[in-house]
């Protein structure tokens, strides 16, 4: 299959967020998608961006993204948080995952961070099977924890 990778550009984010209402889907979280492309437009490529995207491309079809953020550990420093990679089911299959990847890990590397980090669903067995090909660490001793913009309204 032929395919590019490049970084994305503000014009992809339809395309973008079609790929995340489709993951969501994927979820069992249809309607747990509340980011528009305005939003994503101020975050990602206003004055303040807050992240950044690379997307696989064919015949100017964007069916695969991988998007992620810098964070900060207070014990080691700067690291890079993959937020998602998404490729279109119809195209899943053909290494287009392994390629976003990738270019998120050239990245990390290339800014010199301590971490490389992401999460995966317990039940996304085919998620777990590609992290586990790359010899990913698992870590089974952190519990995420999360308040949403509605519990956040009510502190």
């Amino acid at each position: 299959m032929d395919f590019t990778i490049r970084k994305g550009i503000k014009s992809d984010l339809p395309q973008v967020l079609n790929l995340i209402k489709e993951l969501a889907i994927y979820e069992k979280a249809p309607n747990e998608v509340t980011v528009s492309i305005a939003d994503m437009e101020q975050d990602g490529f206003g004055n303040n961006p807050i992240f950044n995207f690379f997307v696989a491309e064919q015949n100017n079809i964007i069916v695969g993204i991988s998007l992620y953020y810098i964070k900060y550990s207070t014990w080691k420093g700067k690291c890079v948080f993959l937020e998602d990679i998404i490729v279109t089911e119809k195209y899943r299959k053909f290494g287009i995952g392994k390629k976003l990847f990738d270019e998120v890990a050239k990245i990390a590397k290339d800014m010199n961070v301590k971490r490389l980090e992401w999460q995966v669903l317990e039940w996304n067995e085919p998620a777990i099977k590609f992290y586990k090909k790359l010899n990913s660490h698992f870590d089974n001793e952190w519990v995420n924890c999360k308040l949403t913009d509605k519990e956040l309204a009510n502190w």
